[in-house]
């Protein structure tokens, strides 16, 4: 792939564990809504056998929870709110049709940021409800009440999750260039500047310092070297 004029906007380590996320949750997903509507058991044939699937369930769900932690780190200090989400609000009828232009926007808009954070509410929710279920190894610990408790919040909470991701995918296709650019993890200038005006500016100017530093002259580098060490 030709980078140039590209801009790079998820490492390789995101994008990994972005899909490895996405392939585990259809599985969980599906598994679960066979364990919880005996109706569809067809869905949970991806794992086996009913009991196989009662046993892997817990065990994919646990590894899809470690995964969004590992993004959560990864990414939340871009999913912190800020002053300038109350223009993308205000101008939301805008940005639905597609005129982001002038607004400033990070490398994540209003929208992506509520998303994020609602998703890793619930699996937090799924996890810990999980956790109280799990008939082979927790569940003894609690009394009955608490795990009907658990379950009620874990089915509500897997519901949601299930069509927050479902938008999330719908909104990855609405927006043209979002999939390639988790797939390849570089996205063109354009669509920066047009989808994340701030975020454009900001991996811009980092851009034309790597390049003002790539053009000096070898004994000017040698100097700056010299002097950042003194600063130290």
């Amino acid at each position: 792939m030709n980078k140039k004029g590209m801009i790079l906007r998820t490492p390789l380590i995101v994008r990994f564990c972005h899909w490895c996320m996405v392939c585990l949750f259809i599985l969980t997903a599906l598994s679960g809504l066979s364990l919880f509507f005996p109706s569809i058991k067809l869905f949970g044939l991806f794992l086996g056998t009913p009991q196989l699937v009662r046993a892997l369930h817990p065990l994919i769900g646990c590894i899809v929870f470690i995964l969004l932690m590992f993004m959560f780190v990864k990414l939340a200090h871009h999913n912190i709110p800020n002053k300038n989400d109350l223009l993308w609000i205000k101008n939301f009828k805008h940005v639905i049709m597609g005129k982001e232009e002038g607004i400033p926007i990070g490398k994540y808009n209003v929208g992506q940021k509520f998303l994020f954070w609602c998703i890793m509410s619930l699996i937090t929710v799924l996890f810990v409800t999980g956790m109280i279920m799990w008939r082979r190894y927790v569940s003894d610990y609690f009394s009955i009440e608490i795990v009907r408790i658990a379950i009620f919040f874990h089915s509500f909470a897997a519901i949601c999750l299930i069509l927050l991701a479902i938008g999330h995918a719908y909104m990855a296709i609405w927006v043209k260039g979002s999939i390639k650019g988790m797939i390849t993890g570089y996205v063109s200038r354009a669509w920066a500047r047009k989808n994340h005006s701030s975020w454009y500016e900001e991996e811009m100017q980092k851009i034309y310092q790597q390049e003002l530093e790539a053009d000096k002259p070898l004994d000017m580098k040698q100097t700056t070297k010299v002097e950042q060490k003194t600063a130290l």
